[in-house]
């Protein structure tokens, strides 16, 4: 019997198959790239799995998990076999994708704007005004170079049928990149013929994309523009990825003590004195910016910062106040921005969610709850959320409460059934189906929106599980983009 690395695969009976149409046969603008991989044996895949875990382990590509007692540094799972998504396929993902940040971009201005969407009630003011992420303080500011989203993750699930559907928004500090550009790194050291056969769009121009966006929309030219990269510090989940970019970009990795606010502008300190900072790309969340204009009684952030901000003296990425927007329950209303904004139908469909907020929506909800995934609207990472088909009954009960108790604080959406990728299976030294997602990044600038070609795949490595996030047990896939025609 033979051995290679695809021999014995089969597809999850309901779930629609990346790679595979059916057992033993490749979706064809798939056959040439996966034809290198097939040709590997499970022993020398295990192997090469192998080399890649090390290869993370001796980089220091990590992330952390605060509520792990066993430590909170941990190496980021990765799997060797890649996610593969043919050109046409991707180009009219890319152009859903610029539609829904266009639109979002648009809402942004508007709600701290004239809050036009709100007055006409094309969406439910009260859902966009009692968000948390929403900052009345903020109407009538404008930001420098008038971007407030300059990078998104827009996280998608493909359905049964092979669609794409968003699931929801990242639109404050959307995190995951860096393993986007380490996973690549691995696959051209380990998987190079393959890589090379599969005409594969690059990644590598990420940082070079983002240090120019963030450039364009500082308050003087872009050649004269003082970037940094604002970090909460060496604590923080995703410390590895915020000095991966600072690296990558080329900018300084700066802490809030480095930083002080003289008048309306941002000065860093440095051993040649204080230098004018034009542009704070933040890895930090809005509540710990500025003690002035967040959380009074915070020691963390820069006192005065938001309002140099508002001055228009320094440029913020992503802008103070996104997180209305990034509220699942408004993520739900972007086809209604789409429609109000840009007068265009929505080119990527969503996960259908019901708002607990609304009173038909929330009974729907309650009598349901056994076959619904419960969301709280601000809470990331699988954390705050109910499996319901897979939760007991007094967890069910539980969320029936909290529902309850405060409606607004909840969405929900029937479990769709997510497609999956042959994954590496170590226990069994074989490739097994497992289910995926994706988060394509659109880095935007003054000259408007650009896309990733790929993005982060990651991929719930424990059989049977739904919950990709790296905190829950996922891990992630290097994510091929193909281009229009191969060698």
């Amino acid at each position: 019997m033979s051995d290679t690395l695809f021999d014995g695969y089969r597809p999850l009976p309901a779930a629609y198959d990346e790679l595979f149409e059916g057992p033993g046969r490749l979706r064809a603008e798939f056959q040439r790239a996966a034809a290198a991989l097939g040709a590997w044996t499970r022993e020398e895949f295990a192997a090469a799995q192998g080399l890649a875990e090390r290869a993370l382990l001796n980089q220091g590509v990590t992330f952390s998990v605060y509520s792990d007692q066993r430590g909170t540094e941990k190496i980021f799972p990765f799997c060797l076999v890649p996610r593969m998504i043919g050109a046409a396929e991707w180009t009219r993902l890319e152009r859903g994708l610029v539609q829904r940040v266009r639109a979002i971009e648009a809402f942004l201005d508007d709600v701290y704007g004239a809050q036009r969407i709100l007055a006409e009630r094309a969406v439910p003011p009260e859902l966009v005004l009692g968000a948390k992420g929403f900052e009345p303080k903020l109407v009538g500011v404008r930001p420098p170079g008038g971007v407030r989203v300059h990078v998104a993750g827009i996280d998608l699930i493909r359905d049964p049928t092979g669609a794409f559907r968003v699931l929801e928004d990242n639109l404050r500090c959307p995190s995951g990149v860096s393993y986007v550009l380490e996973n690549r790194l691995l696959s051209k050291r380990i998987l190079p013929e393959a890589l090379t056969r599969a005409c594969v769009q690059r990644v590598d121009p990420y940082p070079a994309r983002l240090a120019a966006a963030l450039r364009s929309v500082a308050p003087v030219p872009p050649e004269e523009a003082l970037a940094v990269v604002l970090t909460p510090g060496p604590y923080n989940s995703a410390y590895f990825e915020h000095t991966f970019l600072a690296r990558t970009m080329g900018l300084e990795l700066v802490q809030a003590p480095d930083l002080f606010v003289d008048g309306d502008d941002v000065f860093l300190r440095t051993t040649r004195g204080p230098r004018r900072v034009h542009v704070i790309y933040r890895r930090t969340d809005d509540a710990f910016l500025d003690p002035d204009f967040f959380c009074p009684d915070s020691a963390l952030g820069v006192r005065g910062l938001v309002r140099a901000w508002a001055a228009g003296r320094v440029a913020i990425a992503n802008a103070p106040g996104n997180g209305v927007a990034d509220d699942k329950a408004v993520c739900a209303l972007v086809p209604d921005m789409v429609r109000f904004y840009l007068s265009e139908e929505p080119l990527l469909e969503q996960v259908p969610t019901w708002i607990c907020a609304l009173r038909q929506d929330q009974r729907y909800v309650q009598e349901r709850i056994g076959d619904m995934v419960v969301k709280a609207v601000d809470e990331a990472g699988g954390y705050g959320m109910l499996m319901g088909p897979q939760a007991s009954q007094p967890e069910r009960d539980e969320f029936r409460r909290r529902i309850e108790a405060e409606p607004r604080r909840y969405i929900a959406q029937h479990r769709v059934e997510l497609s999956a990728c042959p994954t590496w299976d170590a226990a069994g030294a074989a490739v097994a189906p497992r289910r995926v997602d994706l988060r394509p990044y659109v880095v935007s600038g003054a000259d408007g929106p650009w896309v990733l070609p790929g993005g982060l795949t990651r991929v719930a490595l424990r059989e049977g599980s739904y919950v990709v996030n790296s905190s829950q047990g996922g891990g992630s896939k290097d994510t091929w983009v193909l281009k229009g025609t191969t060698p």
